[in-house]
């Protein structure tokens, strides 16, 4: 795809050497980025994958929850790759014999910090409606967006970076619920900051906006707000159990290591997903959540999460 590109593919080797990923997954084949793609053809795809994928990982979700479809009373949808009016959990309620009555709540434009933010409005919804379960639903197909044409620095960062995924998980303050706590929640969008993440719309589809100074903006600006909201919680990053990141790219954990004064890969699960699924915008800390809880790790859990906005969103889960 590069081979024309800058001094050919070579030159741009070290960006993908770099970031530290072995493998991603896509919902259309390497053959399809090797041709333009309108906005429309690009959004078709979305929504026939989206929906798919969004029915595999609820019915996953409830299966290990032991609960079918019609135990659930609100869904949560997370997704900013695509659009849909009707939005996805609509479309998902044709397949799947959710109640009629059910909630709707589809979040929208939240990028990489959908998965904390998601969780948290999940678990408010919870909280307003004690009997309910509540099914937040994430899914990004990132992969879709990248442009065939499009040379910037920023479209060649993410094609290096961002793949497909999809999580979902129940949520419920009901006494038959179980599995860890869902505790404090707290966002911070920094003024002025609008052109760090995001999308511009052009002709062809979206067009990503991805600041160089991520990392830097991490290391300078997010300390404070994180080691406010534990201190707000009675918790120093010494009390955490266990760091649940949102990996953003290979400098951004270093940079996440270095601000909670963790040795050089101790982030593991952080990594771990990053290398065997890339970034995967919201869905990704939900899959660093996953591999914390499938390896017990104690508690309090910290998820943190950086988006559009400038946006963080930060969790605690903490043990049942």
């Amino acid at each position: 795809m590069f081979a024309t590109t800058f001094g050919g593919f070579e030159r741009l080797a070290p960006i993908y050497r770099n970031a530290l990923i072995d493998t991603r997954h896509s919902c259309v084949p390497i053959d399809w980025y090797l041709q333009p793609h309108s906005f429309a053809e690009r959004n078709d795809l979305f929504l026939e994958h989206a929906v798919a994928l969004m029915a595999e990982s609820a019915t996953s979700a409830l299966v290990q929850a032991g609960l079918g479809p019609e135990h659930i009373d609100c869904i949560v949808t997370v997704c900013s790759t695509g659009i849909a009016t009707p939005s996805l959990e609509a479309r998902l309620m044709q397949v799947m014999p959710f109640r009629p009555d059910v909630r709707r709540v589809p979040l929208f434009g939240l990028g990489c910090a959908g998965g904390v933010m998601g969780l948290a409005r999940a678990a408010e919804m919870a909280r307003a409606y004690p009997e309910s379960r509540v099914l937040l639903l994430v899914v990004e197909l990132c992969a879709l967006t990248f442009r065939f044409q499009d040379r910037s620095k920023s479209n060649l960062v993410a094609t290096a970076l961002f793949g497909d995924g999809a999580a979902a998980a129940v949520v419920s303050c009901r006494d038959d619920a179980e599995g860890r706590v869902l505790g404090a929640s707290h966002e911070h969008t920094w003024p002025d900051s609008l052109d760090v993440m995001g999308w511009d719309v052009a002709d062809d589809g979206l067009k990503v906006v991805f600041s160089r100074d991520i990392p830097s903006l991490v290391q300078n600006d997010f300390k404070p707000i994180a080691e406010a909201f534990l201190a707000a919680n009675g918790l120093t990053a010494a009390d955490v159990g266990g760091f649940v990141c949102h990996p953003g790219g290979a400098k951004v954990i270093e940079a996440l290591e270095g601000i909670f004064a963790l040795s050089p890969g101790e982030m593991r699960h952080t990594r771990e997903i990053l290398r065997d699924h890339g970034n995967m915008s919201s869905a990704t800390v939900l899959f660093v959540l996953r591999a914390a809880l499938d390896a017990r790790e104690p508690g309090p859990l910290l998820l943190t999460t950086l988006g559009p906005g400038f946006t963080t969103a930060l969790m605690l889960v903490h043990p049942e």
